[in-house]
């Protein structure tokens, strides 16, 4: 059984001196949050002892000294990719020999655990310079300003998808039967590319893209999607269009395609899609696709569709209504990542 967690001596004070004020157990618990029996076991040992000082337990000390878990609680901070085994060479550089799980239980107690490092877009300084100046440029608009753009982006979408995190319960040697495994396909047994948009009232058109997509069919998707999205979701006239700094987008033919059809675009900072909201309706379609279990491309591509229409207006104007907590985090984190 893990040992419980020591209550703080200033804690255990408070219980005291409550209890010497004549107040009861039932009354000392509730006053500080603490479960009945822990307040007894602690007037107990007072009165028993008169102190609510800890004696020293039982068991064999600790080989990481003091000195040792500085050095180590340093390393990770410095370099938090470092490893349990490095850590280890390094403790015996010192002659402080100990298991790996054993400086793991140790960082774990100050508040170091191993976590899956989150995927972000590599910022340069530039792009950092300009996701901080976009996002204080625009702190200030209205609400009514993020109301009017079309948000437009595109994705991919594997057949089988990706493999995420998953556990099975089985007993051992059990890990190869099939009930146990998670099969893979290569390359996703597929996908599709799909571009969408959507605004504040609802989901705009979604558009499945055969090949590769470059400035001509970027052209064609806008062409055939914007202006029916844009009146579908009654957009103001003074509606503009969200897209990133892709080359495709960004291409001469598609800026003077953009110039001939008078189409205003909202200026961009590169890298950075945490400023986009389509990215959390990409995050919904694929997990809703995925439960559906697609056997090929077709019912992907219908499935991507089907799923992308049920998309609630609410969970669009939700998006848009909160777009203002997305700049405050850019300013808060000075351009950088953020957890958007």
């Amino acid at each position: 059984m893990p040992r419980s967690k020591e209550i703080q001596k200033q804690m255990r004070k408070k219980v005291i001196e409550i209890y010497q004020s004549g107040k009861g157990y039932k009354a000392i618990s509730k006053a500080l949050g603490l479960p009945r029996t822990t307040v007894r076991a602690i007037i107990y040992k007072w009165r028993k002892r008169g102190t609510v000082e800890n004696l020293p337990r039982s068991g064999r000390l600790t080989k990481i000294t003091p000195r040792a878990q500085r050095q180590l609680i340093q390393e990770v901070t410095k370099d938090p990719t470092t490893t349990s085994k490095e850590l280890q060479a390094s403790l015996a550089s010192v002659k402080v020999s100990v298991h790996d799980s054993t400086i793991r239980k140790r960082l774990g107690k100050n508040g170091l655990q191993g976590r899956v490092p989150r995927r972000k877009p590599l910022l340069s300084k530039k792009n950092i310079k300009a996701h901080l100046s976009f996002a204080r440029k625009h702190l200030d608009d209205p609400q009514d300003f993020w109301e009017n753009p079309l948000w437009t982006d595109d994705t991919q979408i594997e057949l089988f998808g990706r493999s995420a995190s998953h556990y099975v319960w089985r007993k051992s040697n059990t890990a190869f039967q099939k009930k146990n495994i998670i099969p893979t396909v290569k390359y996703g047994g597929g996908s599709v590319t799909v571009w969408g948009c959507f605004a504040a009232s609802g989901p705009g058109r979604l558009a499945v893209i055969n090949g590769t997509m470059n400035s001509a069919v970027y052209q064609k998707i806008l062409k055939e999607n914007v202006r029916p999205s844009v009146c579908d979701l009654k957009l103001k006239r003074t509606w503009v269009l969200q897209q990133d700094n892709d080359p495709k987008y960004t291409s001469k033919s598609s800026s003077e395609w953009l110039k001939k059809n008078k189409m205003k675009t909202l200026e961009w900072p590169s890298q950075s899609p945490d400023l986009n909201p389509i990215e959390m309706l990409w995050h919904d379609l694929k997990k809703v696709v995925h439960a559906r279990k697609p056997s090929n491309v077709a019912e992907l591509q219908q499935f991507c569709k089907d799923e992308w229409a049920k998309i609630p207006p609410q969970r669009c104007n939700r998006l848009i209504a909160s777009y203002g907590k997305r700049l405050f985090a850019v300013v808060a984190a000075k351009g950088g990542p953020t957890s958007y």
